[in-house]
């Protein structure tokens, strides 16, 4: 199947965002980062509210992953020009557990790697828990290296405990 990315563009888009991302957080992340975890940084990064900050102080887009074929929404990603290091920071790339293992990561990070050409951008990077093994292997696959391991105090006692991992863009 064919994924379209469809631009989250409207306060109605937005909003049907962050109930997917809840979802989305909810099914996968309990079972690595526990469930007292998960609910805050859903909602200190999934909410609708973080979502619209997102957008508004930092200029991240949102796209809606949708397969070509049936209109069904299978996830979303998003991210942010970093203009001060010339890469593209990948900030979320969800899917629904039922479309995990149909290539419909692979074709998101495809469609970064042109966005990242287009836009003239040497790079583009994301931070993976290094728990998140399947996470880690797939981006491996996919050209990223690790170049960097970091813990962020998000608050409230909760630790996010990351790699970084950057793949290059050719011209």
């Amino acid at each position: 199947m064919t994924i379209e990315f469809v631009p989250v563009e409207t306060p109605e888009d937005r909003a049907a965002l962050a109930t997917l991302a809840s979802e989305i957080w909810h099914e996968y992340w309990p079972a690595l980062i526990g469930e007292a975890q998960t609910d805050y940084m859903a909602e200190q990064f999934q909410s609708l509210e973080a979502i619209e900050r997102d957008v508004a102080e930092h200029a991240y887009e949102y796209w809606f992953l949708r397969t070509a074929e049936d209109g069904r929404t299978v996830g979303y990603t998003g991210g942010r020009v970093e203009p001060e290091t010339n890469r593209f920071f990948i900030s979320k790339i969800y899917l629904r557990a039922e479309e995990r293992g149909h290539g419909f990561a692979s074709q998101t990070i495809r469609f970064y790697e042109d966005l990242c050409r287009a836009r003239g951008l040497a790079a583009m990077y994301l931070t993976v828990n290094k728990h998140n093994d399947l996470g880690v292997r797939a981006y491996r696959g996919k050209g990223f290296e690790t170049i960097d391991s970091v813990e962020t105090d998000i608050g409230q006692g909760f630790i996010m405990d990351d790699f970084i991992m950057e793949k290059r863009i050719g011209a």
